[in-house]
Order: structure tokens, then sequence, then C-alpha cells
């Protein structure tokens, strides 16, 4: 090939490069459409399982709404209701909790029907632990069964609440709760004697290639869920929002949780989901 072919070839390779370069430049950079927040919410439900009840964090085995991240009003958490009526009053008394503890993805559309039966302006929704948490890895909700419950819940609210903003909060990193607890011999000795998470949780000193593979797999389902969140929010249009994986990438720590189960936020943790994912929403 001559010199000038070669030049010329070296040229149109260098001009597709670039160009593809700067595509992907564009694609990494470009920031994704927020939802617009407009006016702070008259009232507001929280929908999910025992952790936006509370559980644990100002009793022995017993849910404390008052501690809820979401619709508490105990001043040492500050969550969400809080912080929405110090900018507007309205949503005063107004503030419900919808979750059940034990809850799974599963029951997600009966509490949708009862955030709409009270006509809120805005839902939270945080839901998945006991999905990926259960007593063997076998047992874990699928993803696409999981996709299939948020579907339907957020049916619900779309087609009972069209106008209330919708957020949806990610998964804490359940791994991480394995990572913080598994040197400390009470952590240990709960997760076994109350049977606690064990499709992750089990053999939790075990560097066994299998337990070490389990734990990476009961991980990457809270990764896939979340996932799943973040296109289900995406397809529900501006109304809702999804946190963008803050509270999933949260690095907690052992004192955040109940030192009865070494599982649910204590007051400390439902302060910390409160600061976390309040920022990362709507933010009135």
């Amino acid at each position: 090939m001559s010199l000038a072919r070669r030049s010329r070839a070296l040229s149109s390779v260098l001009s597709v490069l670039t160009a593809s370069a700067l595509t992907v430049s564009v694609a990494l950079t470009a920031a994704p459409a927020s939802a617009d927040p407009g006016p702070a919410p008259n009232s507001m439900a929280s929908m999910g399982d025992s952790i936006t009840r509370g559980f644990n964090a100002c009793g022995w085995y017993v849910d404390c709404t008052s501690r809820s991240f979401s619709t508490g009003d105990d001043s040492s958490v500050n969550g969400h209701y809080p912080r929405i009526r110090a900018v507007n009053s309205a949503i005063n008394g107004r503030n419900h909790n919808d979750a059940k503890s034990g809850a799974k993805s599963a029951d997600m559309a009966g509490q949708a029907s009862t955030a709409v039966s009270q006509g809120v302006d805005y839902v939270t929704i945080l839901i998945g632990a006991n999905d990926a948490c259960t007593s063997s890895e076998s047992s874990m909700t699928s993803v696409a069964t999981y996709r299939a419950n948020i579907d339907a819940a957020l049916s619900r609210l779309r087609t009972g609440l069209p106008n209330a903003k919708v957020y949806l909060i990610s998964i804490p990193d359940v791994h991480r709760l394995w990572f913080v607890g598994k040197d400390s011999s009470s952590a240990r000795s709960t997760w076994s004697l109350f049977g606690i998470c064990q499709s992750l949780l089990a053999n939790p000193t075990s560097t066994a290639q299998a337990d070490v593979d389990r734990r990476a797999r009961v991980r990457q389902r809270v990764v896939d869920y979340n996932t799943q969140l973040a296109q289900a929010c995406a397809a529900y249009g501006a109304n809702c929002k999804f946190d963008g994986n803050a509270v999933f990438n949260y690095p907690f720590a052992l004192s955040h949780l109940s030192g009865w189960d070494y599982f649910h936020p204590n007051a400390s943790g439902q302060r910390v989901l409160a600061d976390v994912s309040y920022p990362a929403g709507f933010g009135w």
C-alpha cells in the first residue's frame, strides 16, 4: 500500500474512533432527566416491610412506626414526614404507614390499594429485603416475579393516584450486613438462633468457595431487584423517582443495626436511611 493510501486509511479509522469516543463521552456525561418535584405534598404514605415499620428501632421485636425513616415523626430520626412538614404544615397528621413487617414485593399491590384509599400526594416504597433474605437461596423471589409485583403495585398507584409523587428507594446492600456482622459473635449467634436471612447469613465465617459464591449470588439478586426498580420507575413517568442506588451504596456500619437481631436498622440506622434517601428523592 502506498504512503498516501496508508495515510487516508489511517485518517478514516481515526475519524471513526473519534466519533465513537465522542458518542461514548456524551452517553457517560449526559445527566438523566429528573422528576419535577412540584409543590410539597399535603399527605403521604409509606409502603414496604419491617424496615419501614421501624421494627426493633425502639422496642424488643415490635414495630416502632414513630421512628420510620419515611412517615415517622420522631425528631431523632428526622424522616421524610417531618422534613416535608417543615415546609408544608398542611401535611401535619396526614402521614400513613401502610408497610407491614414481613412483607415482600407480592404484598405491594395491596399496600398500594390502601394508599389509594387514603388519597395521598406522596408515596415511598422500600421493598425487597425479604424477597432476597429467605430461609435458603432457592426460595428467593425471582427477578421476573419481583418486577411483575412492582409493576402491579405501580399500576394501582398510577390509576388511583395519577398526580401523586412516587419514590422508589433502593434495597440496602444485604451483603454488607454479612460483612459488618460476621466478626461479631453476638451477631452470628443471633442470626443462627432466629434463622435470620439464611440465604445470605448461613455459615457466616465460612470461606469455602460455595459459601462465597452463594453470598455473591444473593447480593446480585438485590442488584437485579434494584435495576428493576430503576426501570419500572422510568416506565412510570415523570411522577416517579428512583434514588439512583443511594441507599444501596451507603456503607452502613454494625452500629446502625438493632442489637436485638443485627438485621433491622436501629434509631441511628433509621436516621441514616432518612439522611441518605430524602435528598436523593424529590427533595422538597
